[in-house]
């Protein structure tokens, strides 16, 4: 149990760590949530956007660093 103590403690920091990051950045970061593949619907009164592309881009990236660090 104290293995999975330890991963949930790592990956609560990895978030952190994420949103520390966006914080600071300011809004510097402008291809975030802008990508090729991330559908925005504008209407009179309403706006949807589904960022597609970012959350692939985001799950391989968060993918690869589990792989790197899960290695034994």
């Amino acid at each position: 149990m104290t293995h999975f103590a330890k991963t949930l403690i790592g990956v609560g920091l990895l978030i952190a760590a994420a949103g520390a990051l966006l914080l600071l950045s300011g809004g510097k970061l402008p291809w975030l949530g802008r990508l090729p593949g991330d559908i925005v619907i504008k209407r009179e009164n309403f706006t949807a956007y589904f960022p597609l592309a970012t959350s692939i881009i985001i799950s391989l990236a968060l993918t690869l660093l589990f792989w790197l660090f899960g290695r034994k």
